[in-house]
């Protein structure tokens, strides 16, 4: 056994999706189901299956085990894979050898150069060249000790940082891999990507630095915030700035505080807020709320007052309720950013209008009511109109109703007229809900594939019966069934994943919903599991058996018309042979 698959047999799927994934065990069976963490969904479609230690979507189609799941999830490679479970379940990982390939090589220099980089901006901040830099992040209360917490610098206007790199014997086509330096269009060679720039690190949700952003400090200089790109260990749309830090709050005070900028969230977290964050340079993303929501249902969005702010607040919060996120909105006075509020207001007062920010559809009836006259019954009606979208996409149908009715007692309307509000958009548009579609085959196919996949002690007696019995290829099945005795052959021990490499898409596709519809559990005992293996097989034989004794018969009637007896007496005597032997019982009181 090699050592992925040593890993494979020492750890549960079941725990490692968990993380990422709430799950919901399916009655008494080894299935677990969830919302997708690959796609937006309101009804969950994910399964993961403990006994095969796979999992699958039926809305967006991925598939895979363990190890592709966190490939996907983290965005790393298959040994980097290896080594973060390892690190994780405590197992030892063997020297490196080979699995390491180009890919990982690259990513752990690509870590390898923001680490430098990192204590090059550092550097820079600490000395003379800082002044001014230090004098800026003083006037915004910014001390040294939180500047060092975290990670801010200083990049100059020199190729300082390709110089260093360069020495470092990083290759060139690393050079521009990692996204910290650029080549020039003109001459040949390579410079800076960040010049004269107050420089705030970024980093993925285990801490490690991916990323910067680099504010303008000189006048003139555009844009204002620059981002590294994209590259092998920087996915903008998967990370949150400081969720490494502000996760383990968030979950601690079942709520994120979610505002536009990165001093915004320093200034928070140095005055104690730390659950705050902020998406890096984009608007929010699907996937970074997923994010949030692995460790908080709750999200306070708190984006500053200008025009681009409310912009962004906008966005944000159609990505937050598309994701079905509990959403509060916090509106702040004097036009100010939170930082400035905090510095000018105290932390005291921001918390009393955190814990009392509205929720997100009372925050919109306010909004409602400044637009439409609440005093007259045509603008309460008009307000009612403009909050009704919002209304009909809360999935839950209760909660749907609750939040109606409060917002028609908010705004003076009758709970009568919201119905009918209501009952009128019915018309117009059906709920969706995505279900696993049910998959027509036999409960024969289906107790012997569960038999043969999950109970490889039962193999021995099963394959041979299998590959014997004709009436298997009449199986809709039939091509898995086919594989899995082939398989058998050369490897006994087969797993799903080999069964699975084996067959082609259709065949793979009916195999993942057959065994996830499949409603055996792994507490069968497993002599029970055997008997109604082998009822099955015997049913089959049976039918097989039946089947041709019909066709003897009907060949022994056309020979006699024929008059060939000698056809008669074969088809005869290999009739006799099908027909099942009678047991006869003995009276225990006749005589011997």
């Amino acid at each position: 056994m090699d050592f992925a698959q040593q890993l494979k047999s020492q750890i549960d799927i079941v725990d490692v999706v968990s993380e990422k994934v709430r799950l919901k065990r399916v009655g008494a069976s080894p299935r677990y189901m969830g919302l997708c963490p690959f796609h937006t969904e309101k009804t969950g479609s994910f399964s993961v299956h403990q006994g095969l230690q796979i999992y699958k979507c039926f809305g967006c189609g991925v598939f895979g085990d363990v190890f592709k799941f966190v490939m996907e999830m983290e965005n790393i490679t298959f040994y980097e894979t290896l080594t973060l479970l390892a690190e994780r379940y405590g197992i030892p990982m063997p020297k490196r050898t080979d699995m390491a390939d180009r890919d990982s090589r690259l990513r752990e220099a690509v870590y390898r150069m923001h680490e430098i980089a990192l204590a090059h901006f550092r550097s820079l901040l600490l000395s003379a060249q800082g002044a001014d830099s230090r004098q800026y992040l003083a006037g915004r209360g910014v001390s040294m000790e939180i500047a060092e917490q975290f990670g801010l610098g200083l990049s100059d206007r020199g190729n300082t940082l390709t110089q260093k790199l360069q020495r470092e014997g990083f290759p060139t086509d690393v050079l521009e891999d990692s996204g910290l330096i650029m080549r020039r269009q003109e001459g040949g060679g390579f410079f800076d990507r960040f010049r004269g720039r107050l420089m705030f690190t970024i980093h993925n949700e285990s801490g490690k630095v991916v990323g910067f952003a680099g504010r303008a400090m000189a006048k003139g200089d555009e844009p204002k915030y620059m981002n590294s790109p994209e590259t092998c260990i920087y996915k903008k749309s998967h990370l949150l700035y400081n969720l490494h830090r502000a996760k383990d709050a968030a979950r601690k005070n079942g709520r994120f505080v979610l505002v536009e900028g990165y001093m915004d969230v320093i200034g928070l977290a140095s005055a104690g807020i730390q659950e705050s964050v902020a998406s890096c340079g984009t608007s929010l993303t699907s996937g970074q709320v997923k994010l949030m929501k692995r460790f908080a249902d709750q999200v306070t969005v708190n984006f500053d007052p200008d025009a681009a702010g409310a912009r962004g607040a906008e966005k944000s919060l159609q990505a937050l309720l598309d994701e079905h996120a509990r959403v509060r909105v916090l509106e702040l006075d004097k036009d100010l950013d939170p930082d400035e509020y905090i510095k000018q207001f105290g932390v005291e007062l921001y918390q009393q209008l955190l814990q009392r920010a509205p929720n997100y559809y009372f925050w919109l009836a306010d909004q409602a009511r400044k637009r439409f006259d609440h005093r007259t019954a045509e603008g309460r009606m008009q307000a009612l109109q403009f909050l009704l979208p919002a209304i009909q996409r809360i999935p839950d149908k209760i909660e749907r109703a609750g939040v109606a009715g409060d917002l028609a007692a908010y705004l003076g309307v009758e709970r009568g007229l919201v119905l009918e509000q209501f009952k009128k958009a019915a018309l117009d548009k059906r709920e969706y809900r995505l279900q696993q579609p049910a998959v027509a085959v036999k409960s024969v196919e289906r107790i012997l594939l569960s038999a043969a996949l999950l109970h490889p002690d039962l193999r021995e007696e099963l394959m041979p019966r299998l590959a014997a019995a004709p009436g298997v290829s009449e199986f809709r099945s039939y091509a898995i069934f086919q594989a899995m005795i082939a398989l058998y052959g050369n490897l006994p021990a087969f797993a799903y994943s080999d069964l699975d490499a084996r067959l082609d898409e259709s065949a793979r596709d009916l195999l993942s919903r057959l065994v996830f519809a499949d409603e055996q559990h792994e507490a069968d005992n497993l002599e029970d599991v055997r008997k109604d293996a082998m009822s099955c097989l015997q049913t089959l034989e049976k039918g097989e058996r039946e089947a041709r004794m019909t066709q003897l018969r009907q060949e022994i009637a056309e020979a006699q018309r024929r008059d060939d007896q000698q056809r008669v007496m074969e088809l005869a005597a290999e009739l006799d042979r099908l027909k099942p032997v009678k047991q006869i019982r003995r009276n225990p009181n006749a005589k011997m």
